[in-house]
């Protein structure tokens, strides 16, 4: 009686959240509130039902509610982007950290994906002087303390969609301050346009960033490729090494290679529910071909 009971409450719910899901889809966006009352259900439940739909990649949580995975634009606010490609981005954040030596004085942007190499960062540990130079609040917050690093903000105005500071206040630190490795992520990145971004601001400040940097790594997971976005900030030539995941499209990363360009793609495995990133496929997929 009580597995029957079970496995009809699970049916149930299973049900709700293909309405739910498809509520999400046809409005672009939902507010748990609002789900709650049209369902007669908890917040609580809601939150949950989403929680297993953004796994399923159904739908992208973000603050009281959720959008539709194909209104996720690349402008779209940064607790939104932030939840997309999750495994990639990780992965990507995993096989770039051992490129960063200890001693060096590194710039991170605003994107979601820096945040998840500064998040890595954190994990490897054993930093004694590494320094980050970035216009990524949240970045900042994140490294804000850590033993071993510190952190230099750019000054400049504060866009809330990216958590970022832009403007030419920032432009002006590149003058005084040597950097080894500039690591940017971008909205799109094709061969005849190179990494490019949403906005010229947002562009501005990447452009300085990628400068005065010896070496320039791009982090961009497989969604970003064969995109122009709106401005561009670093032409393809510039480009030290370009770290992304096994979805990046064979042509390309076969004519970056010609070119000299050193192409990392990481590959993850799925293990249990989840999906995780094999440290063995990651060590042996960074390695360039």
């Amino acid at each position: 009686m009580a597995k029957a009971q079970a496995a009809f409450a699970d049916e149930f719910a299973r049900e709700r959240q293909h309405r739910i899901a498809r509520v999400v889809e046809e409005h672009g966006r939902a507010r748990v509130a609002d789900l709650a009352a049209q369902f007669g259900v908890s917040a609580v439940t809601i939150r949950k039902d989403l929680a297993r739909l953004e796994q399923e990649h159904r739908v992208v949580r973000a603050h009281g509610g959720a959008v539709a995975v194909g209104r996720a634009l690349p402008e779209s606010a940064f607790e939104i982007r932030e939840r997309l490609q999750q495994d990639e981005k990780s992965w990507i954040a995993t096989a770039t950290v051992p490129l960063i030596h200890d001693g060096e004085a590194i710039v991170l942007d605003a994107s979601t994906t820096a945040l998840y190499v500064a998040r890595a960062l954190k994990e490897r540990g054993g930093w004694t002087h590494l320094t980050i130079v970035t216009n990524g609040l949240r970045i900042a917050s994140e490294l804000a303390g850590y033993p071993g690093v510190s952190v230099l903000m750019l000054g400049g105005w504060v866009r809330h969609e990216a958590f970022s500071l832009v403007g030419g206040l920032g432009d002006g630190m590149f003058r005084r301050i040597n950097v080894q490795k500039a690591i940017v992520g971008a909205a799109g990145f094709t061969l005849e346009s190179g990494l490019s971004d949403a906005t010229e601001e947002e562009a501005q400040i990447k452009r300085a960033m990628v400068g005065p940097a010896r070496e320039v790594f791009a982090i961009i997971d497989h969604t970003k490729w064969g995109r122009a976005s709106f401005a561009t900030f670093c032409r393809t030539e510039r480009i030290t090494c370009v770290i992304s995941d096994a979805g990046a499209p064979p042509d390309m990363v076969a004519e970056l290679r010609a070119s000299g360009i050193d192409v990392r793609l990481v590959v993850g495995q799925s293990q249990g529910d989840g999906r995780t990133a094999d440290p063995s496929a990651l060590a042996a997929a960074a390695r360039p071909a």
